[in-house]
């Protein structure tokens, strides 16, 4: 919990700091050797259990999910290829990238030619190991690094990946918090990766944290539910088993490869012009951070499942650097060195800014439509100007008022002002205690003033 403070502004919570709790998960759950089953997955729930209730489900193996079966389970004790001296030249131990994910178990020998077949390596990047899985075509393989390749001699190796492959299950982490509707919020990561930082332990870094400030609001508008799951799979089996309540989805955001000092991307949801899309938007706008905004495309994460035509969620992608748009991409150069704090703290900010906005997003009437109020006897001319976040802008206070008509929510009137919705919502805020706009519809205010 260290970093989360209950004094930040607008009633959530001071992040200053938090970047550092989040490295430190991420070295956490770096070693573990993760897949979209086994008891990887199960140890990395088991670690963010200390920090919220998760609910943990398995499905079983052979599960009919839509058009898809749930594997078998896939756990690894060891792997290796000896040379003739009895050397690992190859040592899952060292690296558990090394080992093609889902291999088949296999022991045998074979010489060098034979053994070449079943190795990957980046030439451009030779002191690189890639990452590589064959979830749904029984197969084994090693990765390597090219100069590793290159220095294999023409010897008999013995070759031993001590896996199993059986009827299990599937596993993912469910967290449900309630609010005051019960309209939800989809907070969706992915769990399935090894020892990747960016892709994906910053994800699930961040989720975690997001969802630690969000337990703590005194008051919730939507109930908030975060998915720690296999990626493709483990979407498609969650909406299989819950197809009847994700009507109660609102928002989305799948998040990603938030720890690398990329700009921002954000990937529209398939409607494109959802409330999710355009408060993503606003929040990068006026978030002084550079940023690039994509339209919806059926390939990619878990965004894709989500926003299947038949079901068609209002979820995005909200992320940094996207997949496969920087070289350390699914490799291991996506180390602990790759992701740093101060990224990852700004990525949780501005998550925070978002859900601040969806919270706080609402339509007011203003109860003296007829001209301009006298805002000077009620005090907020006082409140103009000066230096301080607490100040209100007067063009703010001038645009809520104008547009209160019971038809422009404050994100609406934000987007026509050109203002950012804190300002926005902070003269909304004093407007309705001045007595000058009602909250249409009784909607509270989850972020008062401090």
């Amino acid at each position: 919990m260290n970093g989360l403070n209950p004094t930040g502004e607008s009633g959530f919570f001071e992040i200053a700091g938090v970047g550092s709790a989040m490295q430190r998960l991420i070295a956490e759950l770096y070693p573990i050797c993760r897949s979209i089953t086994g008891n990887g997955v199960r140890k990395t729930l088991e670690i963010l259990r200390r920090s919220i209730p998760l609910e943990v489900h398995e499905v079983p193996s052979g599960t009919k999910v839509y058009d898809w079966i749930v594997p078998r389970e896939w756990n690894i004790r060891d792997a290796y290829v000896k040379n003739t001296k009895g050397e690992r030249v190859i040592d899952f131990k060292k690296s558990n990238l090394h080992v093609v994910g889902y291999s088949v178990p296999i022991r045998r020998r074979m010489g060098l030619q034979e053994l070449r077949e079943h190795l990957f390596s980046l030439p451009d990047h030779p002191d690189w190991i890639p990452y590589r899985t064959s979830y749904y075509k029984e197969n084994w393989g090693f990765c390597l690094n090219h100069r590793q390749i290159e220095a294999l001699e023409n010897d008999e190796y013995e070759v031993c990946i001590d896996s199993s492959l059986t009827e299990g299950h599937l596993t993912y982490g469910e967290y449900l918090l309630p609010g005051k509707t019960a309209d939800e919020i989809l907070i969706s990561c992915h769990i399935c990766h090894p020892s990747l930082c960016n892709d994906n332990l910053s994800g699930i870094s961040l989720a975690l944290h997001l969802a630690m400030l969000i337990a703590r609001l005194p008051v919730r508008r939507y109930a908030y539910r975060f998915l720690f799951i296999p990626g493709t799979i483990g979407s498609i089996t969650w909406l299989a088993r819950n197809e009847g309540q994700v009507g109660r989805i609102r928002h989305g955001l799948v998040v990603t490869c938030v720890g690398d000092g990329g700009r921002f991307t954000y990937k529209k949801s398939r409607r494109g012009n959802a409330e999710i899309d355009r408060t993503v938007q606003h929040v990068l706008k006026h978030s002084g951070h550079p940023y690039v905004v994509e339209d919806f495309f059926p390939y990619g994460y878990d965004e894709r499942q989500y926003c299947s035509p038949g079901l068609d969620l209002p979820v995005g992608c909200l992320m940094r650097s996207p997949h496969g748009s920087f070289p350390e991409y699914h490799t291991s150069a996506d180390d602990m060195e790759f992701v740093r704090p101060e990224h990852l703290e700004v990525s949780l900010h501005v998550y925070r800014q978002v859900i601040e906005v969806l919270e706080g997003n609402g339509v007011h009437h203003n109860l003296n439509p007829k001209c301009e109020p006298q805002l000077g006897r009620r005090g907020l001319y006082d409140a103009i100007g000066g230096d301080s976040n607490r100040k209100l802008n007067q063009m703010a206070l001038l645009w809520v008022l104008n547009l209160s008509d019971g038809a422009h929510s404050l994100l609406e009137i934000g987007e026509v002002a050109n203002l950012s919705f804190r300002e926005i919502k902070h003269a909304a805020d004093a407007l309705t205690r001045s007595g000058l706009l009602l909250e249409h519809g009784a909607i509270t205010a989850a972020f008062p003033d401090d």
